[in-house]
């Protein structure tokens, strides 16, 4: 759990940096154009820090981290948003510099796009594999946040 932690306290702080750079590099140059740097650090705290603040409830809830595929969750979504906004940057930093951006750029960033898919679609298996299938039978006790309200 501590690594899911550790994982969203970085991209916290990567998401406040980003956001700082797009603000000084935009002063820096007058730029007031449009360009992807300005949601980067939204995209950092929504898919990074948001994301694993979540997956570490799941974990808390699920014992996700006892599955082996979970380790393979955890390394490729994390390769394919490092790629997705390594490439958001320098796309964004070459549109306020005022050069143009290759077609190598598009697909680098489609492949980290590809590895997030990939990882979102691991992570969905392995919550189905801690989630039983099968509801509780009739003679099981409720759980304890759906038990019926006492008459008064």
């Amino acid at each position: 759990m501590r690594k899911i932690l550790n994982i969203a306290h970085v991209y916290m702080i990567l998401g406040l940096v980003s956001g700082l750079y797009y603000r000084e590099i935009t002063k820096l140059t007058g730029f007031t154009g449009d360009t992807q740097l300005g949601v980067v650090h939204t995209h950092v705290l929504a898919l990074g820090m948001l994301f694993f603040l979540i997956v570490l409830a799941l974990e808390k809830l699920f014992a996700l981290t006892s599955s082996r595929l979970f380790g393979w969750f955890f390394w490729i979504y994390n390769v394919g948003l490092a790629l997705t906004v390594a490439m958001m940057l320098l796309h964004g930093t070459l549109t306020v510099l005022g050069h143009p951006s290759g077609a190598a750029i598009a697909g680098v960033s489609g492949l980290g796009h590809i590895l997030l898919t990939v990882g979102l679609i691991l992570l969905f298996v392995t919550l189905g594999k801690r989630i039983p299938a099968k509801p509780a039978s009739a003679g099981d006790p409720a759980p304890a946040d759906t038990a019926q309200p006492s008459a008064l």
